[in-house]
């Protein structure tokens, strides 16, 4: 009756040491979780930002309007409109624009918000359809920039939105 404990118990350890020496790796591994590695800031990058940018062609073009700034390059017209760190509850910097009618431009969504995901969706004047543009509109989180290749449009006053956080996230394009 002795015999059967110990028995037992050399079974045990013989079956033990032959699952720890077996060469075929086992049906299961333990990895820990990988470590979070920080995200980026959305602290500036140490050039000055001037909210929306515009560049107008060769041509005689409206004045710049406020937060925005004129500078040239190569003809064509190029609005920034940046979501900041905080942009969920901050809106978009700025929140108003101006381009002239009837000539394309570029318009380019600086998103610098690493804490949620964004896009910028610019709408015809009625407010329910969007403005046909070439470009990635999906949902980002910053920070990253998507460039959006818009065309000639009418005058009007154009909302553009983020379509996670409309009501904080909005603004205008003027078109004259």
């Amino acid at each position: 009756m002795r015999r059967l404990p110990a028995l037992l118990l050399t079974t045990v350890a013989i079956a033990a040491l032959a699952a720890c020496s077996a060469s075929s790796t086992p049906g299961w591994t333990y990895a820990p979780a990988p470590s979070a590695t920080p995200a980026a800031s959305g602290a500036a990058s140490g050039e000055p930002s001037a909210g929306a940018s515009v560049a107008p062609s060769s041509a005689a073009s409206p004045s710049a309007s406020a937060g925005e700034s004129a500078a040239a390059s190569g003809g064509a017209t190029t609005i920034t409109i940046k979501a900041p760190v905080g942009a969920a509850t901050a809106g978009f910097d700025p929140t108003t624009a101006e381009v002239a009618a009837g000539a394309a431009f570029t318009l380019t969504f600086d998103n610098a918000d690493n804490q949620a995901p964004h896009n910028l969706v610019l709408f015809n004047p009625d407010g329910t359809t969007k403005v046909a543009v070439q470009g990635d509109t999906a949902f980002f989180t910053g920070p990253g920039q998507r460039t959006y290749q818009v065309p000639a449009l009418t005058a009007g006053a154009y909302p553009f939105k983020c379509e996670i956080h409309p009501t904080t996230m909005a603004g205008t394009l003027t078109v004259k």
